[in-house]
């Protein structure tokens, strides 16, 4: 069943054209909050912005593999929409100049329906002028996006990640009531979820065998995902499996760029400089690798 609810992300994808042109960054897995104490975005908010802003001001397509709002720990969208909407603005810069593409991955698996997200994020109360505004109007999300590279034959597919782990895709509707229920109030106490793979090595180490069989079985389809929280850049002689990680690590976030048809790891993060200011940079974890070496 696995290896078919991956196929049929494949077929039903969204299809964008990738040329030498083209600037990509993939962020996934920010599981936005409502700035308490489980959310775990809080402290890599600022950093998070600014990297955003960065691709934003250097022209950019962002594209978020899932898991982006925290629907599972958050009833009410609007404390979400507070406690980071600097970011959501943001966003709306982005979807305003046709440069915003969202995945939903299994905490925010509620937004594939096209009238739930239209209800959370079609408009936002302004409490400064006491009306409605626009913020991601028209926005759809999708499964999955497939990259289509210029003069190639073979395409790229993007996926949140879930579609390997079966608890968390077909049975998600019992994850999220265990994780409202049960997982979250014992984040207090340090107690982990253990039906997470980002926080359960056994389950990540399944998510990424599944993927990497589809992979194989599929003429070495080339995939980016995320869900697991662990980066992964490929070998060119290797399975193309990426991950970009996740946006929730200790003090950084990682992702993955796609800038003159080549593809690298970068990681955003806060270094102290020897005046005792901090400040935000980007290390490259991964150097630029032509994609043709991953779409033999």
């Amino acid at each position: 069943m696995i290896q078919q609810i991956i196929s049929n992300s494949y077929k039903n994808a969204k299809r964008i054209p990738l040329n030498k042109d083209s600037k990509f960054i993939f962020f996934s897995d920010c599981h936005r909050g409502d700035n308490s104490y489980a959310d775990d975005f809080a402290n890599n908010s600022n950093i998070y912005y600014h990297a955003l802003r960065n691709y934003y001001e250097k022209d950019f397509t962002y594209i978020e593999l899932g898991d982006g709002i925290e629907l599972w720990e958050n009833l009410f969208f609007n404390e979400v929409f507070e406690a980071h909407k600097n970011d959501f603005l943001l966003m709306r810069k982005f979807h305003l100049k046709n440069r915003l593409h969202m995945i939903w991955g299994n905490h925010d698996m509620t937004l594939k329906s096209e009238k739930k997200s239209t209800k959370l994020l079609d408009s936002y109360f302004d409490k400064i002028t006491g009306t409605d505004k626009d913020l991601l109007k028209g926005l759809i999300f999708n499964e999955g996006i497939v990259l289509e590279p210029e003069g190639f034959n073979k395409n790229i597919l993007l996926i949140h990640g879930h579609q390997a782990d079966f608890y968390n895709y077909v049975w998600w509707k019992w994850s999220r009531f265990l994780v409202r229920v049960l997982w979250k109030p014992l984040q207090v106490v340090g107690i982990k979820d253990p039906t997470s793979p980002a926080k359960n090595f056994k389950e990540l180490i399944k998510v990424e065998r599944r993927l990497k069989k589809w992979i194989l079985a599929n003429n070495n389809q080339m995939v980016i995902a995320g869900h697991t929280h662990r980066p992964r850049f490929p070998e060119p002689n290797e399975l193309p499996y990426f991950n970009d990680g996740s946006c929730v690590h200790p003090r950084s976030i990682t992702g993955i760029e796609i800038v003159d048809l080549k593809i690298s790891l970068i990681k955003w993060h806060i270094i102290s400089k020897k005046d005792g200011t901090l400040q935000i940079v980007k290390s490259v974890l991964e150097e630029p690798r032509d994609i043709a070496l991953y779409l033999k």
